[in-house]
């Protein structure tokens, strides 16, 4: 077959949710699951640079533009998989599909497991990379398998979800991993008791809870939570609106630290940190040598002897942070921008630092800089930026 030609590079700017970005040297737009592969198997031979672009949501990109071909992912299609038998939802994914409209399409039929996963813009194929989660759920809850095109062997397999070693905002994939996601399969659960409208997984999260009026635990129609999930995130600027210029951004830029116990008892008292899920891998963020030292090497005794008292002892020693509690923290308010920048953080979420119009990549990245150091200063955390960095270095 023929692969999609070389279409008009369109700066990366007009194509991510940031708005900064200059125009790659080359870009293809593969609009089926076929083309996708035959088109990164044809730009691999060419052994150049290459990028992944899907809804552009995560993507953080220099106004010099890329060295190299821009995919550009536009393939759609939601297919089911399992007969309808029992409770169990089974949908293949093509990694194109916008998220959220995938979300959309299990509420609709009144499927649970991601809906707590609404409103996050992007495309299905970038989900399982950053294992992409909000309100109490991941989507390492629903993952059965992703199809992968491996870079190094050049063919498609079928990787089942514990092989993507999936924590908090990574996985095997973004650490390094080098290939395509073609295809991502799901488990849901379908409410097949007939009464009354279609329930939702248990609440798992507080800020939700709250908003829906009821305790951590409780099941509320599908529908709902959805409905009260797109509304928490309009409220942070996280839905992308073209009336709302606090969501041009990438998200939240920084993830929540995971530090050590150690470490957190040095933060003052009323900064949150959560425990992490008792199955959830090990993840330390680096906060000085001895830090980064101990966590490596526990890491490195779990995987050589492969023992799960190793693994869970590491966990037992490690917590989340807040990051927007640190930031706030560190004296950066919201709205904040430095003298004469077109970048500022969103009015509503200090995470989320945004375009306020016209602003080149340095100015965005000036301002995270900013952040990063006025954290390390008060509180000695590295924050890490959660977009993907396409040539800026913070």
């Amino acid at each position: 077959m023929t692969t999609p030609s070389m279409t008009h590079a369109t700066a990366l700017s007009e194509l991510t949710t940031i708005r900064v970005g200059g125009v790659p040297a080359h870009m293809v737009t593969p609009s089926t699951e076929t083309e996708l592969i035959e088109t990164a198997r044809t730009v691999w031979q060419d052994r150049g640079h290459w990028l992944l672009l899907g809804g552009g949501s995560n993507t953080f990109a220099s106004d010099d533009g890329f060295d190299g071909t821009v995919i550009r992912i536009v393939t759609s299609g939601i297919e089911r998989l399992d007969d309808g038998s029992s409770d169990r939802v089974r949908l293949r994914v093509q990694a194109g599909e916008p998220w959220d409209r995938v979300v959309a399409t299990t509420v609709r039929n009144g499927w649970s497991g991601i809906e707590a996963l609404s409103g996050i813009p992007g495309s299905t194929g970038a989900a399982p990379v950053q294992n992409i989660g909000a309100y109490g759920q991941e989507l390492a809850g629903s993952l059965v398998a992703i199809d992968f095109l491996d870079e190094a062997s050049g063919q498609v397999h079928r990787m089942p979800a514990a092989e993507l070693e999936l924590a908090y905002r990574t996985s095997v994939l973004k650490r390094g991993l080098a290939g395509v996601v073609t295809a991502v399969e799901l488990e849901l659960i379908a409410d097949t008791t007939g009464i009354g409208a279609p329930l939702a997984a248990p609440v798992a999260y507080a800020q939700l809870a709250d908003a829906l009026g009821v305790s951590i635990g409780t099941r509320v129609p599908v529908a709902e939570l959805r409905r009260t999930v797109l509304g928490l995130r309009a409220t942070k600027g996280m839905v992308i609106d073209p009336n709302d210029s606090d969501s041009v951004s990438a998200g939240s830029f920084f993830t929540n630290p995971i530090v050590s116990t150690e470490f957190a008892a040095t933060l003052p008292s009323d900064a949150p940190r959560w425990p992490l899920d008792p199955e959830e891998p090990d993840l330390v963020a680096p906060l000085d040598a001895a830090d980064a030292d101990h966590s490596a090497s526990v890491a490195a005794v779990a995987q050589a002897a492969g023992q799960r008292a190793v693994r869970q002892a590491a966990r037992a020693r490690v917590v989340k942070l807040s990051a927007a509690w640190l930031i706030e923290h560190a004296g950066i308010r919201r709205s904040f921008a430095l003298p004469g920048s077109r970048a500022a953080i969103s009015s509503k979420h200090t995470l989320a630092i945004t375009n306020r119009g016209g602003a080149r990549a340095e100015e965005i990245a000036q301002l995270a800089r900013y952040v990063q150091g006025r954290v390390q200063a008060e509180f000695g955390v590295v924050l890490q930026p959660e977009p993907v960095l396409v040539g800026v270095y913070l």
